[in-house]
């Protein structure tokens, strides 16, 4: 039990500086927008932050694990374990999130479609021929 405690104190730093990197954003987009703006934002980075981070010593880990090479693989490991916590709990703060504030939630089926005030080829053809169409003798 204490070994397991020694070698995931070796990912503190990476705990620290990813509380530092939460605490900057939330308090710099709640000084610029609003609070719920923040927990929005916050969760958007975490979620990249914490699989990148994840998947990256997820992937050191195996790497180290085909090298035999034991304190890589104690290192990575626990660094992974933190990503996976960390998109974990934000995985559950998001759905607490979306519970609390449901005009946050999109549509699935939502997809934005570009406007334009210029009309493109295709409706300016269909355009003349119905005018010819419309106003030719019978």
């Amino acid at each position: 039990m204490v070994r397991l405690l020694v070698i995931l104190s070796r990912s503190l730093p990476l705990v620290i500086a990813l509380a530092i990197l939460a605490v900057a954003i939330y308090f710099f987009v709640s000084w610029r927008h609003s609070p719920t703006r923040a927990k929005e934002m916050l969760i958007k980075v975490f979620l990249v932050v914490c699989s990148a981070i994840a998947v990256f010593f997820a992937l050191a880990s195996i790497y180290a694990i085909l090298d035999n090479n034991v304190p890589v693989l104690e290192l990575a490991a626990s660094c992974a374990v933190v990503g996976a916590v960390g998109l974990i709990i934000t995985l559950i703060c998001r759905h607490f999130f979306k519970k609390h504030h449901p005009h946050y939630k999109k549509p699935t089926n939502a997809k934005a479609t570009p406007v334009s005030n210029k009309p493109d080829m295709l409706s300016a053809i269909t355009r003349i021929l119905n005018y010819i169409n419309d106003h030719r003798q019978r």
